[in-house]
């Protein structure tokens, strides 16, 4: 039997282009007035911060992902530096729900613009939305990368108008923010605490590292596009902050369900709703991608035999259509936790202990299997060992200070719910053999 192997076709300009459209999402549209009421107009130095973070754990992925190129999961990649299932599992398991959660964040900020634009509930309407999206989940609708790449320029085009009309109000009315960017409320404390809410905004850039085995030269075009679409959406998220914050102000901005639009409609009347449609797009996009991710998750699991088989029924659309019904009802479920700021931090929260558990397989791979092939090495290294690995792990640990205590409950039940799951499974699966 012949045996095909993924083509190497991708170059550094469609590696850039892909990254870009995976970071660039409906986070931006909903958190940004949310960052701007606790970091005030120093929000785009929330922003930069969370850019170094996406920066040195996406090295650790890009080599983790080069070692084993045909699984890129964080599963896969726990599994073989900690040589256990059970915290693989937990680690997958907390990355599961924080994909669940987030298609629940990025609901509510559709239905925050929805609002804004014909009112109603926003609980209902959010409901609404995932109910929608789970049901093309389920028909299983197929993005193509043309689909991909017309959503990513609608998206961008609209955070780019922010941008544009963020400087010709400020130029009309000698406005000159520069003065004022360093000013936070909170201090430098306020900044962390905004990270902690618009790092939603960078999510998915990990998945740049997926079509390692398809670049031309991925050891030399893999990193740079992750720096080069990195830099880009960072860049765009600055300016968009500082846009927003100029024409509007932190406190008004805090304020809105429809920051963005708010933005438009105060400079050129009449605009918002152009730009609200724009954001109607962007997150009801994210929302349907989110869920088709964490049903394939549970999907994933269930298929490895680490969770009950039913979760990996097949029904006749060819979807997984149990596990498509289970991440719908989940991610209405997570509504209940609470607003969209709740949520984002629980998002991130658990992001950011994915992100440690990564950057710590990364450190012990390179000691436990040094001479594995590498289709790339992050940079940085004292002989063996990866700094930008540990700086990846202090400065996520250092985030968690500026989580509430609330918000590390939720985490360690989620947690918690994770081992119990796998546990209860495997015994059951013990007494049943």
């Amino acid at each position: 039997m012949v045996k095909f192997k993924l083509k190497k076709e991708i170059g550094l300009f469609e590696a850039v282009l892909y990254g870009v459209g995976i970071i660039l999402g409906a986070g931006i549209y909903a958190l940004v007035g949310l960052g701007a009421g606790v970091a005030g107009n120093a929000l785009w130095i929330s922003f930069l911060i969370g850019a170094i973070i996406a920066a040195f754990t996406g090295f650790s992925y890009a080599e983790l992902s080069s070692m084993y190129p045909k699984e890129a999961a964080e599963f896969v990649y726990t599994s073989h530096a900690f040589r256990s299932k059970w915290l693989p599992f937990a680690v997958q398991w907390i990355m599961l729900f924080a994909v669940i959660i987030a298609a629940g964040t990025v609901a509510l900020g559709f239905a925050g613009y929805f609002s804004f634009m014909f009112g109603g509930s926003l609980l209902l309407t959010a409901l609404f939305l995932i109910a929608l999206m789970s049901l093309v989940n389920y028909i299983g609708i197929k993005e193509s990368a043309r689909y991909n790449d017309i959503s990513t320029m609608i998206e961008a085009f609209g955070l780019v108008a922010i941008i544009a009309l963020g400087a010709y109000f400020m130029k009309s009315n000698s406005i000159s923010p520069s003065t004022s960017l360093f000013e936070s409320p909170a201090g430098i404390g306020g900044i962390f605490a905004a990270t902690t809410i618009v790092y939603f905004a960078f999510i998915g850039f990990e998945n740049l590292v997926n079509i390692s085995e398809e670049a031309k030269n991925a050891q030399k075009i893999i990193p740079k596009a992750l720096l080069i679409s990195l830099a880009i959406s960072s860049l765009i998220y600055i300016l968009v902050s500082i846009s927003a914050v100029g024409v509007l102000g932190p406190e008004q901005l805090s304020k809105s369900n429809a920051p963005l639009a708010e933005v438009a409609e105060r400079v050129v009347p009449n605009s918002s709703f152009a730009l609200s449609l724009i954001a109607l797009f962007a997150t009801s996009n994210t929302v349907l991608i989110l869920l088709i991710v964490a049903s394939r998750l549970l999907y994933g699991l269930s298929s490895n035999n680490l969770l009950p088989p039913i979760f990996s029924a097949i029904g006749k659309r060819g979807t997984p259509f149990i596990s498509v019904i289970t991440i719908g009802a989940l991610a209405g479920l997570s509504l209940l936790i609470g607003n969209i700021n709740k949520l984002a931090h629980l998002v991130d929260l658990s992001i950011f202990a994915v992100y440690i558990f990564i950057n710590l397989s990364l450190i012990i791979l390179r000691y436990r299997e040094p001479l594995a092939k590498r289709t790339f090495k992050s940079p940085l290294n004292i002989g063996n060992f990866p700094v930008l690995a540990l700086l990846g792990i202090l400065l996520n640990l250092g985030m968690f200070y500026f989580f509430d205590f609330r918000t590390f409950i939720y985490g360690i039940l989620l947690f918690t719910a994770g081992i119990a799951a796998y546990f209860a499974f495997n015994l059951g699966k013990k007494s049943t053999s």
